[in-house]
């Protein structure tokens, strides 16, 4: 989907959560259709990206490892 999205899951580290709002970021970016959203448009993007990171974490948190 977006190329500039990262695979955030390792089994070495956990992923930051300055990692995971940045892809949080890039994904509202690219449904959104904005890069810099309007003045009028602000909050509801910074809430997606908010949304997004949080259940973003949750999942990663909540996958296992293969041992």
């Amino acid at each position: 989907m977006c190329r500039s999205i990262e695979r955030l899951r390792n089994s070495d580290r956990r992923p930051t959560d300055a990692e995971i709002g940045e892809a949080a970021l890039q994904f509202v970016r690219k449904i959104s259709g904005y890069r810099k959203p309007s003045k009028a448009n602000r909050p509801a993007f910074d809430r997606a990206v908010s949304d997004v990171a949080a259940a973003s974490r949750i999942l990663l948190d909540s996958l296992g490892v293969r041992v």
